[in-house]
């Protein structure tokens, strides 16, 4: 194989948690909860899924269905998702939900993996192009330049940028031809075993690491290297 595509979050980044989350929105506008209930507030948004790059939403409101499933075709859709999640938990103040979002569109809101730049740089030093394949509703490049990985990846493909999510195979199409690579000898590496497999079905290798945080996981990107030989 001479081409890796990799997810960006929960396999190359992952997101803060959902109480520094929502401390940091809560600090930049000067507003102060008792800790008791800034702990119940983030509970109540993780469960929520209210966070993007976090975990799902225990229960999916009916009026939020609809534009969950295809949340990642646009950004309007995306925002949309999210802050429709968001509003389900009272805030001090309403503005507070659009500034939750935006928040973690910043650089600060996420952190490599601990082994992402030792593999990235591995698979540079041997030759092979790289690409980011995201389902995603805003433009992840500067999280990529604020850590230093950009210099790594050949290409990003954007669900929000194409009106395709995975695991629609023309997603992972897109990428290979913007690299020129065969998919037959393309590997993606990705967390989400029904979206990020969707390559499969263009005839490329998948590989599945596991969505931690990321001090829990400090080396489940190093098998990629192995695999590559």
């Amino acid at each position: 194989m001479t081409t890796v595509l990799f997810d960006f979050s929960g396999t190359l980044f992952r997101i803060e948690s959902t109480e520094r989350w929502l401390r940091a929105v809560l600090d930049a506008e000067g507003i102060a909860l008792a800790e008791p209930e800034l702990a119940d507030t983030a509970r109540a948004l993780e469960a929520a899924g209210a966070l993007p790059g976090g975990a799902t939403p225990v229960r999916l409101p009916e009026e939020i269905a609809g534009v969950w499933r295809v949340r990642d075709q646009s950004a309007e859709l995306h925002r949309a998702a999210y802050t429709g999640l968001s509003r389900q938990v009272p805030l001090p103040d309403p503005a507070l939900h659009d500034a939750l979002y935006d928040r973690h569109r910043t650089p600060a809101a996420w952190s490599p993996y601990p082994d992402a730049r030792e593999v990235l740089s591995g698979l540079r030093e041997r030759g092979s192009r790289i690409g980011v394949v995201s389902n995603i509703g805003w433009d992840l490049r500067p999280v990529f330049r604020a850590h230093g990985l950009d210099r790594y990846v050949d290409a990003y493909v954007l669900s929000y940028e194409h009106g395709v999510q995975k695991p629609d195979r023309r997603l992972f199409k897109v990428a290979c031809e913007a690299l020129d690579a065969d998919p037959r000898d393309t590997l993606m590496v990705g967390d989400d075993r029904r979206a990020d497999g969707g390559a499969a079905a263009l005839g490329c290798a998948v590989h599945f690491v596991d969505h931690l945080p990321a001090a829990e996981r400090p080396d489940g990107l190093r098998p990629v290297l192995d695999l590559l030989g």
